[in-house]
């Protein structure tokens, strides 16, 4: 079966699944952060390169203040045990999106993530937080323009290849599949210029629920598809 180089996951459902048990919404979520870690050994192991996940988008603001609280605090939580887990499995760890906004001690632990997991050389591990696929092209266009203005790049070299390095994603490969779990069928503002040609796998499961085996049927899924790149 043919791997693809790069997965992105939406991981969706965190709170229906904690309301199908009777639990808060923020059960839900602690729950799909701990599934994130092994989901992360399983598609390594399987011979995936890149592993891309949307863990808080610049929308998530809108949700009830105590949500935002309790997700916020998952995140400080977070960072910590992914700087463990990131050197125990030789994980280089990227974070997406706009991180100004976050509070400073969330910035300060994603410095260092980033920083302590550079040299690594697994699973490059890409988290996006405050991120929004509109937020990144107009911050792109927004440093493009800065350096033709100051005579770094000129009008004429801008292409497609040019533009991409001013993206978050600078220097890693789009996606080839793009997972997101809980029945929605929508990207809801994610990757949205990496995502052009991304095969696209939906899926009933809820991401706490999402296992090896939903990640499986998903390959197998992909390895269904004709990609016939150049065709419409």
């Amino acid at each position: 079966m043919k791997i693809p180089e790069h997965v992105a996951i939406i991981l969706d459902g965190n709170g229906r699944w904690a309301k199908k048990k009777l639990m808060p919404r923020n059960y839900g979520h602690a729950q799909g952060s701990k599934n994130v870690e092994k989901i992360c050994e399983e598609a390594y192991h399987m011979g995936v390169k890149y592993l891309t996940v949307y863990a808080f988008s610049t929308e998530n603001w809108t949700r009830p203040q105590d949500e935002v609280d309790a997700l916020m605090k998952l995140l400080r939580s977070y960072m910590k045990d992914c700087l463990k887990t990131s050197s125990k499995n030789n994980m280089k760890v990227r974070i997406l999106g706009d991180i100004s906004k976050l509070n400073s001690d969330i910035k300060k632990s994603i410095l260092e993530l980033e920083k302590a997991s550079a040299e690594n050389t697994g699973l490059n591990f890409q988290v996006a937080l405050n991120y929004g696929g509109r937020d990144e092209i107009i911050r792109s266009i927004k440093k493009l323009a800065t350096d033709v203005k100051s005579d770094k790049i000129s009008l004429d070299d801008i292409d497609e290849n040019s533009f991409k390095d001013y993206l978050d994603t600078r220097g890693i490969p789009d996606p080839d599949l793009l997972i997101r779990t809980s029945g929605e069928q929508r990207i809801s503002n994610f990757l949205l210029w990496q995502l052009a040609y991304t095969e696209f796998y939906f899926t009933d499961t809820l991401w706490p629920d999402f296992d090896k085996g939903e990640l499986r049927k998903a390959f197998e899924y992909y390895n269904s598809r004709n990609r016939r790149f150049g065709a419409v």
